[in-house]
């Protein structure tokens, strides 16, 4: 977990860091006596949280929250207030901290404030998974339904886009574990499918399987080449070089031979 620490008393930093780096798992990205200072670092490192003084000159940390909330460029840490004022309790609340500390910060107490932090990243992580899992399964059942017609294309998720890719324009297909990486220009998109079942839907005519990783357009390939060490590699139109295996050799000699 990132974090970033901000008071206006030096001591108070650094009293603050010494017992965060007692905890596991713990990475101080930096640290600001001023709020244009934690400004400046929160968009430079992006820290899952920061632990906020309230008082301080020129942009106290009620401050530093709303300009955070303001910028849609910055993508906001999770905020717990430090501060000697516990009056100031109700309304640090209501910005929506994770958790609030009263000087001079025990060192249990601040283990229990980074406990809540993490809970609040675990909780916003399976969210995430969750939505990402069911935009991934809206993209399939989009998927089935437009190839009811026989259109040869795939919607592939991204970020919050599906996006329509035509089969018949993929160039290259390289296999990434669970997914495939569709090559169509000078884009690439990332696919959650075998590279056997993306196989099966291509031109048998203008695609084939040269590798257990890849799948390339025919008119593509530029020079079968013989490698000093044993094997073949193939080298595409654009400059890029990919192995061809074994398994799949003689198949593409017999392309070339006729």
């Amino acid at each position: 977990m990132k974090v970033i620490v901000c008071d206006d008393e030096f001591l108070a930093v650094e009293r603050l860091e010494r017992m965060l780096s007692r905890i596991d798992d713990i990475v101080i990205a930096g640290s600001a006596q001023n709020g244009r200072d934690a400004l400046a670092l929160i968009a430079e490192h992006a820290p899952d949280a920061l632990f906020l003084d309230i008082e301080m000159p020129a942009l106290d940390g009620f401050d530093v929250v709303e300009a955070l909330a303001a910028d849609p460029n910055v993508a906001p840490p999770l905020i717990v207030f430090v501060t000697a004022f516990p009056q100031f309790a109700a309304h640090a609340f209501d910005t929506g901290a994770v958790d609030f500390l009263i000087k001079p910060v025990r060192f249990a107490r601040l283990e229990m404030a980074v406990a809540r932090v993490r809970d609040v990243i675990d909780q916003r992580d399976a969210r995430r998974r969750l939505a990402d899992l069911a935009g991934q399964l809206s993209a399939l059942r989009a998927e089935g339904n437009d190839n009811v017609g026989g259109a040869n294309e795939i919607w592939v998720h991204r970020r919050a886009e599906r996006i329509r890719v035509d089969l018949d324009a993929v160039e290259l297909v390289r296999a990434e574990g669970e997914y495939v990486r569709l090559f169509v220009g000078e884009q690439s998109f990332l696919h959650r499918a075998s590279i056997g079942s993306i196989a099966a839907r291509l031109d048998p005519g203008r695609f084939m399987r040269v590798h257990r990783s890849y799948v390339v357009r025919l008119d593509l390939i530029a020079k079968i080449r013989r490698k000093t060490a044993g094997g073949y590699s193939l080298l595409l139109v654009g400059g890029e070089e990919i192995p061809l295996g074994r398994l799949y050799r003689a198949d593409l000699l017999r392309h070339a031979q006729g």
